[in-house]
């Protein structure tokens, strides 16, 4: 007797036959935005208003830096995901393909800008 979990049994249905995998990326990033995203309010907010020599101390210790890079990381995948369930949903043709690309593009160039900043920061 095969025992088949829900997300077993939903797997490969739907037209482009992803929708699960998209879903369980979403909830899973949510989770991990969840846990994130008050520790790095917490940082930054500590942070804020403080001279630029405090700082820059702030994001040169490890733990503020690696948590604000997941953060940056992790919230613009989650973003660009989001944005991409989204046009597949209301675009068509060209300009779906377009959309995506765009949108993943700005989110991978995102990444790449706030880790270079946190870099130059951090070290």
């Amino acid at each position: 007797m095969r025992y088949l979990t829900a997300r077993k049994r939903a797997e490969g249905k739907g037209a482009a036959h992803t929708g699960t995998e998209h879903h369980w990326y979403m909830t899973v990033s949510a989770v991990g935005l969840a846990f994130l995203i008050p520790a790095f309010v917490y940082i930054f907010g500590s942070a804020l208003g403080g001279s630029y020599e405090e700082v820059i101390a702030t994001f040169s210790r490890p733990v503020p830096a690696i948590l604000t890079a997941m953060t940056l990381v992790l919230g613009m995948r989650h973003f660009a995901k989001g944005a991409q369930m989204m046009i597949e949903d209301y675009a068509q043709g060209t300009a779906r393909k377009l959309a995506i690309m765009v949108v993943i593009g700005l989110s991978y160039v995102l990444i790449a800008v706030g880790l270079f900043a946190l870099a130059k920061i951090a070290l």
